[in-house]
């Protein structure tokens, strides 16, 4: 179902790799139909054009067909394809995020119903293996956080403000040029692509159905070159990360920004790669590091799924691996989860500035590890300010008193920071 850029890879893999995709199975794969919305666009020479439909009967209906590839993207047509597709009990494949993040219950108790398989590594980070591992190899840990860099066009933006000195909206340009961002980046600048992909690799770490909307999201559009620069002065690198955590029946769903220390592993994963980190009580410290996005990657992960759905029609176990969310954990929200915090503040350049700002962060139970002075303009100075760990919801109210002192010009930033639970 569809044939844009990652349809148009799952057909050049499978063509390209068709005899050893044979030997894996043990039965030979026969691309039958492929769903178009416009039978007379120009597509690439790899996709056969005898097998092309805009009928969607042709695919959903046939009864020679025992394998369905979403890749048509969107919700509400994909969602009911799909349903469609288990009711006719064929197995389904997808790399739709959006879709997996919102119905993905529904999904998966109509793929159980029917006992059909549905595989969805290709929604989550492209071509590097995150959602089989979670859960299958690592599916013996009790999972206790994953933090991942899940969007390519924001790392690339990063990267390029870090290494290169870039502001934002020049690192944004150029990576519109380079086709890393769409026309309209939204979605990746704003975390929302990111949030998504977190919901379904935490509801696979944490047993228990996490959804879109229940994440919570900051994006980069804030993020400028002095964080940057003060952020290497002190020791670390800004990325912006989904994390998730788990502990005591609760879990905690985000993605931010995050000053992380530059000998953390995720620090040293630039420009448009990925990568997840993942901390499980018996196998430790565990990262994932790839290509997440693309014709290729994307069309790894899929063609991966088509075999393993195969090979479970042909021995005869369809559906082996279905819905693991069979707890219902209370997802924290923001104002109770803790951590340490960057903040940048412009101030007047006056005595007794900082024992006032320092002053209202003691009385609201904020410790402070350190204050440095960066920088004069005019008669404002510029203070950066490191937390110890501290509940967000203390946080918030320091800042909301901060904001309106007298002496106060701007809460310029506040940046969470991770790495360590010390």
């Amino acid at each position: 179902l569809g044939v844009g850029t990652v349809g148009t890879g799952v057909v050049k893999v499978l063509k390209k790799n068709g005899p050893d995709i044979e030997r894996k199975i043990g039965r030979k794969l026969h691309l039958e139909g492929i769903l178009v919305r416009d039978l007379n666009k120009k597509r690439a020479a790899d996709i056969p054009r005898e097998l092309l439909t805009d009928d969607p009967a042709a695919i959903l209906d046939n009864p020679e067909i025992d394998i369905i590839v979403e890749v048509m993207g969107g919700i509400d047509k994909a969602f009911e394809y799909i349903c469609r597709a288990f009711e006719n009990k064929k197995s389904v494949v997808t790399a739709n995020k959006d879709l997996v993040s919102v119905h993905g219950k529904q999904l998966f108790a109509l793929a159980e119903k029917n006992n059909c398989n549905f595989f969805f590594e290709g929604s989550v980070a492209g071509g590097i293996p995150i959602i089989r591992p979670l859960k299958e190899c690592l599916c013996g840990n009790s999972i206790n956080r994953i933090m991942g860099i899940i969007n390519g066009t924001t790392n690339y933006i990063l990267t390029k403000m870090s290494c290169e000195g870039k502001e934002f909206e020049e690192a944004l340009a150029e990576a519109k040029d380079l086709g890393y961002a769409e026309a309209d980046p939204t979605a990746d600048i704003e975390g929302l692509d990111a949030a998504r992909k977190i919901a379904i690799l935490a509801s696979i770490a944490f047993n228990s159905r996490i959804t879109y909307p229940e994440v919570y999201v900051e994006g980069i559009t804030r993020i400028t070159s002095y964080d940057i620069q003060y952020a290497e002065e002190l020791g670390y690198t800004i990325k912006l990360l989904g994390i998730a955590k788990g502990s005591n029946g609760e879990v905690e769903v985000r993605v931010h920004p995050v000053l992380i220390p530059v000998s953390h592993p995720l620090a040293a994963v630039n420009n448009e790669f990925n990568a997840i980190f993942v901390e499980g009580d018996a196998v430790g410290e565990t990262m994932f590091y790839g290509k997440g996005a693309g014709e290729l990657p994307t069309a790894s992960a899929v063609v991966g799924d088509i075999i393993a759905a195969a090979r479970n029609i042909n021995y005869g176990v369809p559906g082996k691996i279905g819905c693991t969310c069979f707890e219902h954990k209370r997802i924290k929200h923001i104002t109770e989860i803790e951590s340490k915090y960057y903040i940048r503040v412009s101030v007047k350049d006056q005595p007794g500035v900082l024992a006032s700002i320092a002053g209202v962060f003691g009385n609201t139970d904020v410790s402070l590890a350190s204050v440095i002075q960066t920088r004069l303009e005019g008669d404002l100075a510029e203070l950066v300010l490191i937390t110890h760990r501290v509940k967000e919801a203390n946080l918030q109210d320091a800042l909301s008193i901060i904001e309106g002192l007298s002496v106060v010009a701007a809460v310029s930033s506040v940046i969470r920071v991770e790495g360590s639970e010390e």
